[in-house]
C-alpha cells in the first residue's frame, strides 16, 4: 500500500510519521502533485493557523490536487477543519469538500462545572455517537487528546461527537474524506486504533 502525508508548511508531520511506525506502516511525506493523487492512502495532517495553511495549500497548487482525489483521504485537526467550506478564523475559505463551518470557541459559553470555556481546548475528552468504519472496535466514550480554539459544527457528516461548552463534530465523513479534530498520533491506544481503521478501509 502506498500511503502518503501532504507537506505543506502546516502539518505535525513527525508525530504521524511515529504513530503510523508503531502500527508497521511506512508512508512519505511529499507536496508532488502525481504521488499524491497515485497514492491508495492520504493523510493530511495540520496544526496552526486555517489562513496560513490554506495559503500554503493554494501556493503549492494542492488545493485542486486535494479537492480531487478519490483515494481515503484522513485530515487531522486542521487537516479536518481545511476539508470544510470556511472557517471563523480570519474569516478563511477553506477547500469546501464537506459543507460545514468552521466556529470559534465562546467564553461566554460555561463550562460543565459553571466556569468560562478555556480556549483552547487542551487535553483529554471523551467522545460518543461514533459511526463509520473509522471507529470500529472503538469504545463508546473513549477518551481522545485535543487542542483547539475552533471546532466543525454538527452535522449529517458527523461521526463522532464531543462536547466542550457546545456539542461539535469531533468526526466526520463524505464520500473518501474523513477528518477527526482531535490528534490521533496523541491519543494513546484509542488513536492508534483508529488509524489502523483507516489505513484498512
Amino acid at each position: 500500500m502506498k500511503l502518503v502525508l501532504i507537506k505543506y508548511n502546516a502539518g505535525n508531520v513527525q508525530s504521524v510519521l511515529n504513530a503510523l511506525e508503531r502500527l508497521g506502516a511506512e508512508a512519505s511525506v511529499t507536496a508532488d502533485p502525481e504521488e499524491i493523487r497515485a497514492a491508495d492512502k492520504v493523510i493530511f495532517p495540520g496544526v496552526g493557523h486555517a489562513k496560513t495553511a490554506m495559503e500554503s495549500l493554494k501556493q503549492a497548487g494542492l488545493h485542486t490536487v486535494l479537492q480531487h482525489l478519490s483515494q481515503p483521504v484522513l485530515g487531522i485537526c486542521v487537516g479536518m477543519q481545511l476539508l470544510c467550506s470556511s472557517s471563523e478564523e480570519e474569516q478563511t475559505d477553506c477547500l469546501d469538500i464537506i459543507p460545514i463551518r468552521v466556529r470559534k470557541f465562546s467564553t461566554a459559553t460555561p463550562d460543565l462545572e459553571g466556569q468560562r470555556l478555556k480556549i483552547p481546548q487542551v487535553g483529554w475528552n471523551n467522545i460518543y455517537h461514533l459511526k463509520s468504519g473509522l471507529f470500529k472496535g472503538i469504545q463508546e466514550n473513549s477518551f481522545v487528546y485535543n487542542v483547539h480554539s475552533y471546532y466543525a459544527e454538527d452535522s449529517p457528516f458527523t461521526i463522532a461527537s464531543c462536547s466542550y461548552g457546545v456539542e461539535y463534530a469531533a468526526a466526520v465523513e463524505k464520500n473518501n474524506f474523513y477528518g477527526v479534530q482531535f490528534h490521533t498520533e496523541k491519543s494513546a491506544h484509542v488513536g492508534d486504533a483508529i488509524l489502523k481503521n483507516f489505513l484498512d478501509l
